[in-house]
């Protein structure tokens, strides 16, 4: 029985076919691993200051007045097929598929990525609508701190995305280009996991306190 050969580095390598950006994108993704370490831990800093400042509400509107669980649901589903389509582009760029494949796949995810920001800017007119700014309260202060960071990395990823499509049309899959989609989809990951700590503590977390 043949045996896989053994990973270089967490997520989906690029394999044999591959070797030379492979072994190309093993320090750099190892860099790039460490700073979504430290982006984490900014993170969980901002996740602390959220649950204690939960019930610092000041008379102003809570997460009952102002949280839209509909939008919510509808924010995670996109936002989780934005995760897969990533996924897809990976698989094509490492099992050779023709160039357009991997451009379509991220093409798909930017227009999930740029529909799930439409929706969060969507929801946060609305809670301004009730009365839930900022400056309102700690709770808002704290939830604003954290939720538009999370979205503020998306469209960073978003803008990635652009400018990366851009670079394999014009020129190709190079080493170095192999290297950044690995990274990409790394950091694209990272941002649904984000996702689902903020759907998880901050609005049902919220919801089902008091």
């Amino acid at each position: 029985m043949r045996r896989a050969p053994p990973q270089s580095y967490p997520g989906i390598n690029l394999g044999q076919d591959h070797a030379s950006a492979d072994k190309f994108a093993e320090v750099v993704t190892f860099g790039f691993w460490v700073f979504l370490m430290s982006d984490l831990v900014y993170f969980g800093l901002m996740f602390a200051i959220y649950i204690t400042m939960i019930d610092a509400q000041a008379g102003g509107p809570g997460p009952h007045d102002l949280f839209d669980l509909k939008s919510i649901f509808a924010q995670t589903i996109i936002l989780l097929t934005s995760s897969l389509t990533v996924g897809l582009a990976m698989l094509a760029l490492k099992y050779n598929l023709p160039r357009v494949r991997i451009v379509f796949w991220f093409g798909v995810t930017l227009i999930l990525g740029l529909t799930f920001l439409v929706l969060e800017i969507r929801d946060f007119m609305a809670m301004a609508d009730k009365g839930g700014v900022p400056q309102r309260s700690g709770f808002l202060s704290a939830y604003y701190g954290l939720v538009p960071l999370h979205g503020l990395h998306v469209a960073a990823g978003c803008l990635w995305l652009i400018v990366l499509g851009i670079q394999l049309r014009i020129m190709g899959l190079t080493d170095l280009l192999m290297s950044r989609v690995v990274r990409l989809a790394l950091f694209w990951h990272f941002l649904d996991l984000i996702w689902i700590g903020i759907i998880t503590i901050v609005y049902f977390g919220g919801l089902s306190y008091g």
